[in-house]
């Protein structure tokens, strides 16, 4: 026999059939359930509070009205005959007692309480005076009663006019009342559960669709997409939101599958190469194709080196971020610096500056990895000048390189800032690079919160723009 093991951990439920917990449709139940509860319990009390209120009010208002008629009475027409109209005007659920100064009973609407006073109140002559009390052993019956006591002047004497009456009938309206809302209260949580139970159950059924859909998707297929209720509430918004999830990581996908396939093609051209020269340097025996293939060799190398190191670097950005180190940078000298290189590198340009004063925080390495990224794609499309300037501009530091070389389709200026993007005019390895230059000056430029564009020059080519935020 099996034993399942259960053990609470954050409010989940782990079994041996996996991590479980209390459906949401089971917790929605309830929690209505225990509000609606709730809501009726208060609701039944107050009921049965202002309805008891009510009643005893009603009670009272009565034996007020009962008490000013008799003592209205005696004031007028004194005690004779009383007895009578006593007897024949007054209800059955109320008693009536006149007293005399000495506090003797004069007057009864029954013979029950002819004798005995029913209460020590003994008010002055207009006054009115109540009391309640629970039992009366003197009539026998031990149903609460209301007492209301008045006082009245007739020929200068003060009689005293009690009236009581039984309260005992809207006691058991009230206990009656109480009885049905204890049946009643437990019966209607029923229906309020069930109820709650299937419109919950029906308003989780997109959702359940939902996580089926997803429980299906699998990273080799990312092209499913999740059911959209037509509700326009808050599951189909997650239904919808799902979906652009899915897109993204589908187009992350593919870019990830195109990034490893262009990487290893890169990485084929000088394993390859190196492959050739060492079978060729071991086939030979006297030594010169060392000495002839070494040079080339050390170019492949260098070439693979510098290919790892920039597929590292924007693998950091796509992780982490690039980390920067913050010190106060002249772009200035890093401009001046770029113009020098070229001009000692490729003596064929024409290489001119406009360069000003500007400042920035940053990485200052980082940095000129940008700027030498773009003034090297501005030499290899110029035909005979690239240009270069710093400026400041609305508290911004501004670079421009500019080549007058054939431009880049104004469709294309965006995409060559994708990785191993190689335009047609440019897709020579010998002369267009990895295509890693502009995707890597693109990132370290988003770490310094800049942007890179690229737009046409006035020569025809392109101008790529460098805009810093950072002034120092």
């Amino acid at each position: 026999m099996s034993t399942v093991v259960r053990r609470r951990v954050d409010g989940w439920y782990r079994t041996a059939g996996g991590l479980r917990q209390a459906s949401v449709r089971s917790r929605s139940t309830a929690a209505a359930v225990i509000v609606v509860a709730l809501a009726m319990m208060l609701g039944a009390a107050a009921l049965l509070l202002l309805l008891q209120r009510a009643l005893i009010t009603e009670v009272s208002d009565a034996a007020e009205g009962r008490v000013a008629d008799v003592a209205g009475q005696v004031s007028t027409e004194g005690t004779a005959g009383l007895a009578r109209d006593l007897v024949e005007t007054t209800r059955a659920s109320q008693l009536v007692q006149v007293l005399d100064p000495a506090g003797r009973v004069i007057a009864a609407s029954s013979s029950r309480v002819g004798n005995t006073p029913m209460t020590d109140l003994r008010p002055p002559s207009g006054a009115l005076m109540r009391a309640e009390v629970g039992e009366m052993p003197l009539i026998d019956d031990d149903h609460n009663y209301l007492i209301v006591a008045q006082g009245a002047s007739y020929d200068g004497q003060t009689y005293t006019v009690v009236v009581a009456s039984s309260v005992e009938t809207q006691r058991q309206t009230v206990t009656t009342v109480a009885k049905y809302l204890v049946i009643g209260i437990p019966a209607l949580l029923i229906v309020v559960g069930v109820a709650g139970w299937l419109m919950v159950g029906q308003a989780l059924r997109p959702v359940e669709r939902i996580r089926s859909r997803v429980q299906g998707i699998g990273t080799r297929d990312l092209t499913e997409r999740v059911p959209v209720p037509p509700t326009r509430d808050e599951i189909a918004r997650l239904a919808v939101t799902m979906n652009e999830m899915l897109d993204r990581l589908e187009t992350g996908q593919a870019t990830q599958r195109a990034f490893v396939a262009d990487a290893s093609h890169e990485l084929r051209s000088p394993l390859a190469t190196l492959t050739a020269a060492l079978e060729v340097i071991e086939a030979d025996t006297t030594g010169e194709a060392w000495r002839e293939l070494r040079a080339v060799m050390g170019t492949e190398t260098d070439r693979m080196r510098q290919l790892v190191e920039d597929l590292l670097l924007l693998a950091k950005a796509d992780d982490t971020g690039i980390r920067m180190r913050q010190t106060d940078v002249d772009l200035d000298d890093l401009v001046a610096a770029e113009i020098q290189r070229l001009r000692s590198s490729m003596p064929e340009l024409k290489v001119t500056g406009d360069v000003h004063p500007v400042r920035v925080v940053g990485d200052p390495a980082r940095l000129s990895q940008v700027l030498r990224n773009l003034v090297d794609n501005a030499a290899r499309a110029a035909h005979t000048s690239v240009h270069l300037t710093t400026a400041e501009k609305d508290g911004s530091a501004i670079i421009t390189v500019e080549d007058d070389g054939d431009g880049i389709p104004e469709a294309d200026r965006l995409r060559v800032f994708e990785r191993f993007v190689r335009l047609d005019t440019s897709r020579s390895r010998a002369s267009g690079g990895s295509g890693l230059g502009l995707s890597i000056a693109r990132e370290i430029t988003r770490a310094h919160d800049g942007t890179i564009t690229l737009t046409s020059s006035s020569t025809g080519g392109t101008t790529a723009i460098v805009t810093l935020p950072n002034i120092g």
